[in-house]
């Protein structure tokens, strides 16, 4: 089985309360602890990626972060989905073959630009022709940032970008920033699966969100910024 045909099955027949929990490496170490830790696929997140290489989030040029992406999916033997911002401005063809020489199963694609929504039509064409340039070879997580950019009823408007999204060939919809009591409505008004944020060390567990709807939850840089601060304990001791 490939390795995107092995990473799309882990998305489907999912139990209630039983979501794909995958980790966020930003580079080859901890992606290395993530597998040893027995987590069956991984989806690097871009904050925590331009962190690790000394970018703000969203700044980071796209030849680093395919670089970066390449080097966690030969570090490890499973699947390894990448969180690629907007694409990066590049053309949907290249864009493909930019993640599958990474080693890349899957990705993240936004709809939004500059902090801006996108038409969600013109954004449902660049998924379109995304897929199609993949074909299977590519997982496509289509995020959907309602919830960020603080639209009336986002709940609604995200559902509403889903359907055209999964219409155009979207794996997952991630209704990023989404709390947990909107998870029900969105499962309700949402074909396929869907991926959840979840906080580290605060919020519902995976297991809740699961049970109340999500698919498959991520964690954003939430466990770089975790790994960050226990480093800075560390290095306030060894100062003292």
């Amino acid at each position: 089985m490939s390795g995107a045909r092995s990473f799309r099955s882990l998305h489907h027949g999912r139990a209630p309360g039983d979501p794909l929990v995958l980790p966020g490496p930003w580079d080859a170490a901890s992606a290395r602890v993530f597998e040893a830790a027995g987590f069956p696929a991984l989806a690097t997140p871009s904050a925590g990626v331009a962190a690790s290489l000394g970018y703000e989030d969203g700044r980071t040029p796209a030849d680093e972060m395919f670089a970066a992406v390449a080097r966690i999916a030969r570090a490890v033997a499973v699947p390894v989905s990448a969180d690629v911002e907007g694409g990066y401005g590049l053309a949907p063809k290249e864009l493909v073959e930019r993640l599958l020489e990474a080693g890349a199963v899957g990705c993240n694609l936004e709809d939004s630009l500059d902090g801006v929504l996108r038409d969600p039509r013109e954004h449902a064409d660049r998924l379109a022709e995304v897929k199609e340039a993949a074909g299977d070879a590519l997982f496509l997580n289509a995020r959907v940032d309602t919830f960020l950019r603080g639209v009336p009823d986002p709940v609604e408007a995200a559902v509403e970008r889903a359907a055209r999204y999964v219409a155009a060939g979207a794996d997952c919809v991630y209704p990023i920033g989404a709390p947990a009591d909107a998870i029900p409505a969105l499962r309700a008004g949402i074909d396929g699966p869907l991926n959840v944020f979840a906080q580290v060390g605060g919020g519902p567990s995976p297991t809740d969100l699961g049970e109340r709807g999500a698919t498959r939850i991520t964690f954003g840089p939430g466990l770089q910024r975790a790994a960050a601060r226990a480093l800075a304990e560390i290095a306030a001791e060894l100062r003292e």
